[in-house]
């Protein structure tokens, strides 16, 4: 008999799905029985990127998948955030309770007990508080990118935004010493979608900064205290629970939206140590053809070798005349898959630098792996990460846009040169490498946690 059942609800996306999937291994772990509950379009997607007998082990697990519904038609576009979290906000939480209901009355397995919700599914808190279940809040980004979301009053009461989170001000703000600093134009809620849903986004996090100060007894967050001491100094409420590995091997299935390409290892396997230029933007990114073109003709004028990440919607209209020509040109020396086990990968000593869009995930494992990062960032939160990487640790570089938004291939070209050539980064890249074989043998918190106060 498991020690107790638990609920966990990822916001619907995947950067949210794979580090509460880690987590949800991590609570089987310990012995607890877990229902992951996905919305049915992603969940459609997790179940068809299973590996071989991955559906069969997280079951042997006792982990759970469901599915309910977001709110929105199948055709629409789920990448506009404004549009995805407007209907999710509005049509699950009927869904959600009835799921709980059918849970409760199927019978055969233990109670709910707990809802570990994503911080961005604050209205869960109030479902799981309703039906009598405790609330434990999850952060899947940075812990400084909650910080400045509990700061918004302060903010505003300093004239810094107005009432409706645009910046009043243009300058650079930094919440204390040894936080990543932040200039106002790149706050999370402002660089999610159009301007025009701006609204829906900032709303949304002020109301769950209301849900979890009232609701959750606890906030985890995948983070860790070397990583980013100043902001648990600011916020000692917050409980670093990461970085969060579902196991030692990377293997357990983890909740990925495509199916992973493992040829790639072997190709990593026969490249020289610190040799390969990784490139890959996370699951959400869009690049126009101009730009794809350019990052790809600097990946070749570098002549190092690369391994590309380019899912099948990263660039919509670009000529596959084109991308064939380029496959031809760099073969056998750069290679390009539409997804692959990013974790694996930046543990492989041939990886020599990351291009990378910054989202904490990626972040953390590039971090934890010790590789130094070549920051592209693209919305959200991911400005702050760059800031982490190039301002505070200062482990990795930036690329700089011209004037009329286009990182050159040239820039590419010397940017890469200059991230896996300083010295200084190598051996602050060092350190941080010792600090990830430390996290990796460290005891993991939440599951104490939760025997403590079960």
């Amino acid at each position: 008999m498991a020690k107790g059942h638990v609920l966990v609800l990822p916001m619907p996306c995947k950067g949210h799905v794979i580090p509460l999937m880690e987590l949800s291994h991590r609570l089987a772990d310990e012995g607890f029985e877990v229902t992951f509950v996905n919305t049915e379009v992603d969940h459609a997607l997790v179940v068809a990127a299973l590996p071989p007998g991955g559906a069969a082990e997280l079951r042997q697990r006792r982990i759970h998948l469901a599915a309910i519904p977001d709110g929105l038609a199948e055709d629409e576009d789920r990448k506009d955030l404004n549009k995805l979290i407007d209907a999710y906000s509005r049509h699950m939480p009927g869904h959600f309770e009835r799921l709980i209901g059918e849970i409760e009355a199927g019978g055969g397995r233990p109670k709910v007990r707990w809802l570990v919700g994503d911080v961005n599914m604050g209205w869960s808190f109030a479902v799981a508080r309703r039906l009598g279940i405790r609330v434990v809040s999850f952060s899947p980004a940075s812990t400084a990118c909650i910080a400045f979301m509990r700061k918004i009053p302060k903010l505003i009461e300093d004239g810094v935004l107005n009432e409706k989170g645009w910046p009043e001000r243009q300058e650079t703000l930094q919440l204390a010493p040894g936080m990543p600093p932040l200039h106002t134009s790149l706050l999370s809620w402002n660089n999610a979608g159009a301007a025009e849903g701006q609204h829906i986004i900032f709303d949304l996090v002020c109301r769950n900064n209301k849900f979890n100060d009232d609701l959750a007894e606890m906030t985890v967050c995948n983070s860790f205290h070397e990583a980013e001491p100043a902001v648990f100094k600011l916020f000692p409420d917050l409980l670093p629970i990461g970085p969060l590995v579902a196991d030692r091997e990377l293997r357990r299935p983890v909740g990925h939206f495509l199916p992973e390409d493992a040829g790639c290892l072997d190709w990593l396997d026969a490249q020289p140590d610190g040799s390969v230029v990784y490139v890959a933007f996370g699951s959400m990114a869009i690049f126009d053809a101009r730009q794809f073109q350019e990052l790809a003709v600097g990946l070749e004028l570098t002549g190092r070798p690369f391994l590309w990440v380019v899912r099948p919607d990263f660039t919509p209209g670009l000529s596959t005349a084109w991308l064939d020509a380029f496959r031809r040109r760099v073969a056998g020396r750069g290679v390009i898959v539409e997804w692959c086990s990013q974790q694996r990968v930046l543990a492989h000593a041939a990886v020599a630098c990351f291009v990378s869009h910054c989202g904490w995930n990626s972040t953390l494992e590039g971090v934890r792996n010790g590789v130094p990062f070549l920051c592209w960032p693209y919305f959200c939160d991911q400005f702050l990460d760059r800031s982490y990487i190039t301002a505070v640790w200062r482990t990795g570089l930036a690329v700089a846009a011209g004037e009329d938004g286009l990182v050159t291939m040239d820039e590419v070209r010397s940017k890469v040169e200059q991230v896996i050539g300083d010295g200084e980064i190598r051996e602050r890249r060092a350190a941080a490498q010792g600090h990830g074989a430390r996290l990796r043998q460290r005891g993991w918190l939440i599951a104490q946690e939760f025997q403590e106060i079960y």
